[in-house]
């Protein structure tokens, strides 16, 4: 996973996993998904991100892993 987050745009990039075909399924104005051939999500946008999240939060994300019960 890499998170990239462009200060002067405001905007939020996740991308989950690579993938080179990929179109774009907007959930509302700010929000935007990105999809592989197969339907899956690979990735994520959100633009104005600074109204959704800290941006110090942003820049100090822990990534944890769950074990399944």
């Amino acid at each position: 996973m890499k998170i990239y987050y462009n200060t002067t745009q405001d905007l939020l990039h996740i991308v989950f996993r690579e993938s080179k075909q990929v179109h774009n399924e907007r959930y509302n104005d700010d929000i935007v998904f990105d999809v592989d051939s197969n339907n899956k999500v690979v990735g994520m946008e959100i633009l104005e991100a600074s109204t959704y999240l800290d941006a110090q939060d942003i820049k100090n994300v822990k990534v944890t892993e769950e074990k399944a019960a």
